[in-house]
């Protein structure tokens, strides 16, 4: 299967480290590539059929959660004169672009966390808090919350994201704009977690991104892929211990047992590690949806 890792159509809006955004207006047309980062930097090769996996299972969520959570999914880009495009789109990007209402990007990240994993973990054996809340001693690696964490970080352009203090957080998006990113993001995650659980997939933690739109936060970007999200084997979790991974985690594994220093340029993944990637993607997509991946 060929790796998209740079688009065929002119005049980018926006490139960001997988998505590449077309302004059309009062929409934008986005197309999510097969390259792939790992902590803040884009390695040389993809992963076949990612950017398709990455597009298809937003669309899913957004389409099962809108009614609850207003996003900005309008439609899967097929090619077709519905896509109302000024351009004709490229086969290549048939499965693998969306359409979607412009919203004005709200500068933060709503990461809910509903186990003891990644940096929460590392901070908690270090300080007893997470993202500086402070949690009951004792708890253990991979251990479930009683209750989801709603832990928001700051969007950085370059360099790592910052955790945020609930002051900070309403310091950067307004007392009313924060009760609803927070109330939205633990409804979006409990609904996802639930609907996961019933097929055999634990999400540990996940992120979402929200603009403003008509004076309304809505969710934008993507949700609850293997790119923004923890997945795990339900019939393999054990609390106590280090989880596999069925989603990115996976490349920051094998990342973090290489030499790599963590900085630019990224090293080239080896084949079997991007043979793996690619069937883990898509196993994540098939079982959350039912349905197989159109590419």
């Amino acid at each position: 299967m060929t790796v998209l890792l740079q688009t065929p159509l002119p005049d980018a809006w926006h490139r960001g480290k997988v998505r590449d955004l077309y302004d059309l207006g009062d929409r934008l047309l986005i197309v999510a590539t097969d390259r792939i980062s790992a902590f803040d930097v884009v390695l040389p090769n993809g992963v076949p059929g990612k950017g398709a996996v990455l597009t298809q299972l937003a669309a899913f969520w957004f389409d099962r959660t809108d009614a609850v959570v207003p996003n900005h999914f309008l439609r899967l880009a097929d090619g077709s004169s519905d896509d109302d495009l000024p351009f004709q789109l490229p086969d290549e990007l048939i499965g693998r672009s969306t359409i979607v209402r412009k919203a004005k990007l709200l500068p933060v990240e709503c990461i809910v966390r509903g186990y003891m994993a990644g940096s929460a973990w590392v901070e908690y054996q270090e300080s007893g808090t997470v993202c500086s809340l402070r949690l009951p001693p004792g708890l253990q690696e991979s251990e479930r919350f009683p209750e989801p964490l709603f832990t928001p970080t700051t969007k950085a352009e370059v360099g790592h994201d910052e955790n945020l203090s609930e002051e900070q957080f309403i310091d950067l998006v307004g007392m009313e704009a924060a009760n609803a990113l927070k109330l939205r993001s633990l409804a979006l995650y409990k609904y996802g977690a639930d609907y996961a659980l019933e097929r055999g997939i634990i999400i540990a933690d996940t992120k979402f991104e929200f603009g403003m739109l008509d004076g309304e936060p809505i969710v934008i970007d993507e949700m609850l892929t293997p790119d923004s999200s923890r997945f795990w084997e339900m019939k393999e979790y054990r609390a106590g211990q280090h989880q596999e991974a069925a989603d990115k985690q996976y490349v920051r594994d094998y990342l973090l047992e290489s030499d790599w220093d963590r900085e630019p340029p990224g090293p080239e993944l080896p084949q079997e590690v991007v043979d793996e990637t690619a069937r883990r993607y898509k196993d994540i997509f098939k079982r959350l949806t039912g349905q197989e991946l159109q590419l």
